[in-house]
């Protein structure tokens, strides 16, 4: 009859446990030394080797001729116990014996001496699916229990134990395994049972593995059915989407191709993919896309490493964090739906219809991830730009173009002077009155103290010296946004939206502000972002405005 690979290859001896050495080694001394404690808590996730080690102190602790701390698995007493001939030695499961009348049979049973080993030994896996009672029944055996007693507890879920078991137990923490130690582990498998893997295989497996060494064995033997177990393989057996396609969805959401993103989810659909798989592997390089723009120079080890440094640079330099953490929610939110929902196929569509088109999510998350968006814009000056004035440019019927904008009214050039009419003409119309000569006024400086005038002074130059860019400057131009007040040395900017807030409440907006508003006034100002009293309109009807002010359209 065929073992699984998991079974079958499951370590005999404390040497042969990958990952877990701080563990291992502190076991395999107190069995040299005699020192063994009668309760034991070994607390991990899934798969980490809590009852691989169980079982290894229980033929260590009764094998008649230890090696290093380790079991020799050829005595009587080794053999029995791995065979299940020894029934002093009994592995419980918590989850179906959970009841206290479970736990009183094994406190009658275990104060008789064992017949065929030294220590007679329970192994009680889930030890957290125990109820109160059966807690309560254990505690005063496990407190004050026979010379001859040892108690090994497994449990993934510690919260779950009371703390007076806590109290009574060598708690031993079993870590995840790296994906180094698994891809180790499976190579050395692969070749003992003739199986064609791939490093790049191994790899993807302990990858897929999430740090579980059995999950990792029983994909090995999914995918070793026929041919070599590489990459295509796994993805195939498995039913990954794969990085390209992955990044072709994520490419198609970030750029609001909505028919895009359909097309290439109902082909991965139809081609036998899960809608839950499809998602996951583009929430997969949307968190590794995020490491790399918020982590530094730590994102390499903290990605999920199933993307190439390539791709990732290619969307950290193109997507907004906000953005990508909403694209995150977005996904987690659907993936949770789907258990719930009873098309799952449309529950993932409507997912990525969202991902595409943020203002068909209408929420505060959505708007903040198109107000990144548009500050990623501002910030590398994707403005378009601005026409030209076209009654600037156009020249009179009199004479050529206007003046520049920074010629002052009173230095135009005179107009050309008409022809003499004929002397016909002049004998019957009367000649006007000789007109006094206008004398050109310069425009009236505006008041230092009007702060409307104050703040298109600052604007100016500040556009002068280009301490603000061009679309921060049009946004805090507009009265329906901005109303400024000044009130002594203090310069109020008063904000009439949240965009509004966003853009001037910055560090280098507030310094250039103050610098440009000090040199007109000759005086210290301070400078200070405010809501303004009136009722503001709503956020979204002013971005929507911004946007068709600035002609940028948010995707």
């Amino acid at each position: 009859m065929y073992q699984a690979l998991y079974r079958k290859w499951r370590p005999r001896t404390f040497d042969d446990v990958s990952g877990q050495k701080h563990i291992t080694e502190t076991l395999k001394r107190q069995i040299e030394t005699g020192r063994t404690s009668h309760a034991y808590l070994f607390v991990g996730t899934r798969g980490t080797g809590k009852t691989t080690c169980a079982k290894i102190l229980a033929r260590a602790v009764n094998c008649e001729h230890p090696v290093n701390g380790n079991p020799c698995n050829r005595c009587a007493a080794c053999l029995g116990i791995e065979n299940g001939s020894i029934l002093d030695v009994e592995e419980l499961d918590a989850a179906s014996n959970n009841g206290v009348e479970n736990i009183r049979a094994l406190r009658d049973d275990a104060v008789f001496t064992p017949a065929a080993v030294r220590r007679r030994v329970y192994i009680v896996d889930e030890v957290h699916m125990l109820s109160g009672a059966a807690f309560n029944a254990l505690l005063k055996i496990l407190e004050e229990p026979p010379e001859h007693l040892m108690f090994i507890l497994a449990t993934t879920e510690l919260h779950k134990v009371p703390a007076t078991i806590l109290s009574r137990c060598q708690r031993f923490s079993f870590r995840r395994l790296t994906a180094e130690d698994i891809a180790a582990r499976l190579t050395y498998v692969a070749g003992q049972e003739q199986i064609d893997l791939t490093p790049e295989g191994a790899a993807l497996l302990a990858r897929l593995s999430d740090g579980a060494m059995r999950d990792a064995l029983s994909l090995l033997d999914q995918c070793a059915g026929a041919g070599t177990v590489d990459e295509r393989r796994i993805m195939e057996a498995v039913g990954l989407v794969g990085s390209q396609e992955a990044a072709a969805l994520l490419r198609a959401a970030l750029d609001g191709d909505i028919p895009g993103a359909l097309s290439i989810f109902d082909r991965l659909y139809f081609s036998g993919r899960e809608p839950g798989s499809i998602l996951d592997e583009t929430g997969v390089l949307c968190r590794d896309v995020l490491l790399q723009q918020v982590a530094g120079k730590s994102a390499a080890a903290l990605q999920s490493g199933r993307f190439s440094p390539a791709l990732i640079n290619e969307f950290s330099g193109r997507a907004a964090a906000a953005r990508l953490t909403w694209q995150l929610e977005l996904i987690q939110t659907a993936m949770g739906d789907m258990g719930r929902s009873h098309d799952r196929r449309m529950t993932a569509e409507l997912c990525l219809i969202r991902m595409c088109d943020p203002a068909l999510a209408p929420d505060v998350r959505a708007l903040t991830a198109r107000v990144a968006e548009l500050e990623q814009k501002l910030s590398a000056g994707a403005f378009p730009a601005a026409a030209p004035d076209r009654e600037a440019a156009a020249p009179t019927a009199r004479g050529p173009a206007a003046a520049p904008a920074d010629r002052p009214p009173w230095d135009e050039p005179p107009l050309p002077e008409e022809p003499p009419l004929p002397e016909t003409q002049k004998s019957r119309e009367v000649p006007p009155a000789p007109a006094e000569p206008a004398v050109p006024q310069k425009p009236a400086r505006p008041a230092p103290e009007d702060a409307g005038a104050l703040w298109d002074a600052v604007l100016a130059r500040c556009a002068d010296t280009g301490a603000i860019d061009g679309g921060t400057r049009a946004v805090l131009a507009g009265r329906e946004h901005v109303a400024p007040a000044l009130e002594g040395g203090v310069l109020t900017i008063g904000t009439k939206n949240d965009f509004a807030r966003l853009m001037a409440d910055k560090a280098p907006v507030t310094t250039a502000v103050k610098q440009a508003a000090e040199a007109i006034l000759g005086r210290p100002v301070t400078v200070r972002v405010a809501p303004w009293t009136a009722a503001p309109k709503a956020a979204e009807d002013k971005l929507d405005a911004l946007s068709r002010f600035s002609n940028i359209t948010f995707k």
